[in-house]
């Protein structure tokens, strides 16, 4: 339930909604509009590639070798992406921050990013899915992403000041996701209307399980 219902503070509880998909608490770090659906994939690292691995220490003995370092690095983040390009991905949902040299790319070949998303929202998204998160230094860095899922939509969300993504999926189940953005004038209201909500649909939940049985 928390993850299907938005608070916005300093609106009248008339202005509460139930939007179909999901509201993801972020905003994007790159945006393209794009007409039908999109194919998008998760990510829970970095497209940048590190000089080494975590509790691996990097010896550079020269400023030649460092800076060969980075241009490999810089091509090997160029080529993730264009992979991604080629494989039609028109939408980045990350775990973790991408850092700029990853959303410059993005932006470059018009892919939307949005970074930074709770653990749990990327495994709702899985769930609603079926789509694992990719792995972009796998063995096969120069063939087609197969790890794709299909949104229907995907557009900025203003909810009072805050920016967010609206974002609709193909599901793979029968659960299809509506985020209730409830409205009220101040943050306790907005609590005690989102607690008494919860014990409702607690309520229905324990009714139809006691029906089904």
């Amino acid at each position: 339930f928390a993850q299907l219902r938005a608070a916005v503070t300093g609106l009248s509880l008339g202005s509460s909604r139930v939007l179909p998909g999901l509201v993801l608490r972020r905003d994007f770090a790159a945006y393209f509009p794009t007409a039908g659906d999109l194919r998008v994939v998760l990510v829970t690292e970095p497209l940048r590639p590190a000089l080494s691995a975590p509790g691996v220490d990097f010896l550079v003995d020269s400023q030649g070798r460092y800076e060969a370092s980075l241009r490999w690095i810089a091509r090997r983040t160029e080529a993730v992406v264009e992979r991604l390009q080629r494989s039609n991905v028109k939408l980045l949902l990350s775990s973790v921050k991408q850092g700029e040299a990853v959303i410059c790319s993005a932006k470059a070949h018009g892919v939307s990013v949005v970074e930074c998303l709770p653990a749990e929202d990327l495994a709702l998204v899985t769930e609603i899915t079926g789509v694992s998160p990719y792995e972009p230094f796998g063995d096969n860095v120069e063939g087609e992403v197969t790890d794709i899922a299909v949104a229907t939509f995907c557009q900025p969300l203003l909810l009072g000041s805050e920016r967010c993504v609206h974002i609709g999926f193909t599901s793979v189940c029968d659960f299809q996701p509506h985020c209730l953005i409830l409205c009220g004038p101040v943050a306790g209201v907005n609590e005690q209307h989102s607690e008494a909500l919860e014990g409702v649909f607690r309520m229905l939940q324990q009714l139809f399980n006691t029906l089904d049985q």
